[in-house]
């Protein structure tokens, strides 16, 4: 047994064609959030503030889908969401955030300073004025990439509907399509300490062009994120498909009723439990395995373990 840690930047249908420009920046910051979460599990920091560390640095970092760089509603606004849980089944998670800069670390919060699980929307944003978390103008949040996102997302849209307004006769409703979404992610960490102590945080923006007050899979327990006594999981994608499947606890229960190990448990959730082309995971068990399973085209990710071995990876690799 030994300490274990798997990070992501979101998985998706990501070209090959990706350039350089947008490729190196998110392969640098995957590198550098390693080597963080690294060092701290050698300092025998506590798995629950590995991963948020970790999550942190990663939302600070505007190339990915979560803090910073979280993507746009339809409004061209930002509801960002966050969760993390730990071995023990405590969590916390935030929906619909419009200021607080690091999301993760209000999800904590939500775990420790409160008898809930889940605040969202105007409720959690006074918990995080009450707490003195950092905020900003949400402007902050608003990229000049994104806003070109948002722009691409709704020319792919063939029919632009205001959802808050009744259906006319013979009018059907089409879901938002993400155009290209998949190039930037959802951020996610897990962890295992060389006790066996086990966490998981997952941070995001979203759906680029979803509709306000559309909530995803990051901040559901067992659905984006999950730990128990066995496994963290944290999980990317298209989240209502990653909802459907409540995917990072069938990976947990497999575990827990079938007595398979991380790596099948991973791998069936992936293969045979979601549709081809809508997730992606990363996993830890209490045992020091890791994992990061996925069947979309490409999943921005990393892990390093105690016995020297690392990866860095995007596209499929032998070690998949």
């Amino acid at each position: 047994m030994g300490w274990a840690i798997a990070l992501h930047g979101g998985a998706g249908d990501i070209p090959l064609s990706l350039p350089q420009e947008r490729r190196l920046p998110r392969e640098a910051g995957l590198r550098y959030c390693l080597h963080i979460g690294v060092e701290a599990l050698k300092a025998n920091t506590p798995t629950l503030d590995v991963v948020e560390l970790v999550v942190r640095e990663l939302e600070n970092i505007p190339h990915f889908n979560a803090g910073k760089g979280s993507v746009l509603t339809t409004q061209g606004t930002v509801e960002m969401e966050a969760c993390i849980m730990d071995g023990t089944k405590r969590c916390g998670a935030v929906s619909g955030l419009t200021t607080v800069v690091n999301p993760i670390s209000l999800a904590r919060l939500v775990m420790e300073k409160t008898p809930h699980i889940y605040l969202a929307f105007d409720g959690a944003e006074a918990f995080a004025r009450g707490q003195g978390v950092e905020t900003v103008d949400s402007s902050h949040f608003i990229t000049p990439e994104n806003v070109e996102r948002l722009k691409q997302a709704k020319e792919a849209n063939r029919v632009q509907i205001d959802y808050t307004q009744p259906l006319h006769k013979d009018e059907k409703k089409e879901t938002p399509e993400a155009d290209g979404d998949s190039k930037l992610g959802t951020v996610g960490c897990v962890a295992v300490d060389s006790l066996g102590n086990l966490a998981s945080a997952t941070s995001t923006g979203g759906l680029v062009n979803k509709m306000v007050g559309r909530i995803g899979d990051t901040p559901i327990i067992g659905a984006g994120t999950y730990a128990n006594s066995l496994c963290a999981v944290s999980a990317t994608g298209k989240g209502e498909a990653i909802i459907r499947g409540t995917v990072a606890r069938d990976v947990a229960a497999l575990m827990e009723f079938k007595g398979v190990s991380l790596k099948e448990a991973a791998a069936y959730v992936v293969e045979e439990g979601t549709p081809k082309g809508t997730v992606g995971l990363v996993a830890v068990s209490a045992t020091g395995e890791v994992t990061m399973p996925f069947n979309t085209t490409g999943m921005f990710r990393a892990c390093a373990t105690e016995d020297g071995y690392s990866e860095i990876g995007i596209w499929p690799s032998v070690h998949n």
